[in-house]
């Protein structure tokens, strides 16, 4: 193998690939980046059995003098082609195994991998793929993945599902304490229910950033590959039945408050500087716990006790009060900072139906998107 390329190209796809690079592998072979040079086209593979990754690159400052194949340490190939800052970058295999990286007047060399250890990888090819906008998947991301589970007690729940049937497209995700769901009207598609690990999900919206057209997705039954540019961005998907959600959701709420979601989110963050956290092993998440309480003038109190620290207390004039009668409830703080940081509203109206029940977090310009969490149970 003999090329040469652009840098920034390089680079450039190298950040791509990057996505798919595992930070430490039982398999040493997947810590690597395969090159796989054509006459006329250059593939760079990367993988750490979740994800797979794979571009191509036919670009016209790219030639290629022999064609040939290597897998090099991905991290340290990453940081070479980083850190040099010639315009152009020279590649080729030595007869004893090393790669040799010329740019300018620097030269460096890698040990390489036999590329016939290499797994081999089976990206999905399919007809009629699913075509959806690039930043539909981006605000997907940024509303769903933050409430899946971060530990393995319960697999299925560390991924988002997409369950779609007559071309209603609903997006769940919990730890069994919050939810965020989402629900969509896509083109004409077959039905499908899947579950895409969360951090499948996250390198996907990383990847396409800066991409702003449709991406073309197929599925199989147990993987997800999407490709946009010149980029198969694949994942596993998750096994197992998904957890019926709808029965958590309360239709009904008598108390009804709206806020400027900017100035909630503020005195939220002020007062759980001093909110009592619950540190016991066998919790999913340390919790930072506050009251929000509703007087008799329909002022809003904002409240924590810490009997360590100190306590807190704020008062907000809510823009609409609905509500009957005073009510107390005790909640994550952390939850409502995440769930309004999904929401792209400056109003919002948190939708309550007692104290012991689940909350509803709505925003006027977030008409598809609802995002619920579980109460905490307090001693007034």
């Amino acid at each position: 193998m003999n090329l040469t390329i652009d840098r920034e190209i390089l680079l450039e796809n190298l950040n791509t690939i990057s996505r798919g690079l595992p930070v430490k592998s039982p398999m040493p072979i997947l810590t690597g980046i395969k090159l796989y040079a054509t006459d006329t086209d250059l593939f760079m593979t990367s993988s750490n059995t979740d994800i797979s990754v794979e571009v191509t690159i036919n670009d016209s400052s790219l030639q290629i003098t022999e064609a040939g194949q290597t897998v090099v340490p991905g991290r340290s190939f990453i940081d070479i082609i980083r850190k040099i800052n010639s315009k152009k970058v020279s590649l080729y295999l030595s007869e004893d195994k090393i790669l040799i990286i010329k740019a300018d007047r620097g030269e460096y060399k890698l040990y390489i991998m036999d590329p016939l250890d290499y797994p081999k990888l089976d990206f999905i090819s399919q007809d009629n793929p699913l075509v959806l906008p690039a930043d539909l998947i981006k605000s997907i991301v940024r509303e769903t993945v933050f409430a899946t589970a971060q530990t393995e007690k319960k697999p299925i729940l560390t991924g988002v599902n997409f369950n779609h049937q007559a071309g209603k497209l609903i997006i769940t995700a919990t730890d069994s304490f919050r939810l965020s769901q989402k629900i969509l009207s896509i083109p004409e598609y077959k039905d499908f229910n899947i579950t895409i690990p969360a951090k499948s999900l996250d390198e996907l919206s990383k990847s396409i950033d800066n991409y702003g057209e449709n991406l073309k997705i197929y599925l199989s039954v147990n993987k997800m590959l999407v490709t946009f540019k010149n980029i198969c961005f694949q994942t596993r998907l998750l096994d197992g039945n998904y957890p019926e959600t709808s029965r958590l959701i309360p239709q009904d709420f008598p108390i009804i408050l709206k806020f400027n979601k900017d100035e909630l989110a503020a005195a939220v963050e002020r007062v759980s500087l001093l909110s009592p956290r619950d540190t016991a092993k066998d919790k999913e998440i340390t919790y930072s716990i506050i009251k929000l309480s509703i007087k008799k003038d329909r002022i809003i109190e904002i409240s924590t006790n810490n009997s360590t620290l100190g306590d807190a207390k704020e008062e907000l004039i809510p823009t609409s009060v609905e509500a009957s009668n005073p009510i107390t409830i005790g909640f994550s703080s952390r939850y409502l900072l995440d769930s309004l940081k999904s929401l792209m509203s400056t109003e919002i109206s948190l939708n309550l139906s007692g104290e012991v029940r689940p909350f509803i977090i709505r925003g006027d310009n977030d008409a598809n998107l609802t995002e619920l969490i579980l109460p905490v149970r307090m001693d007034n």
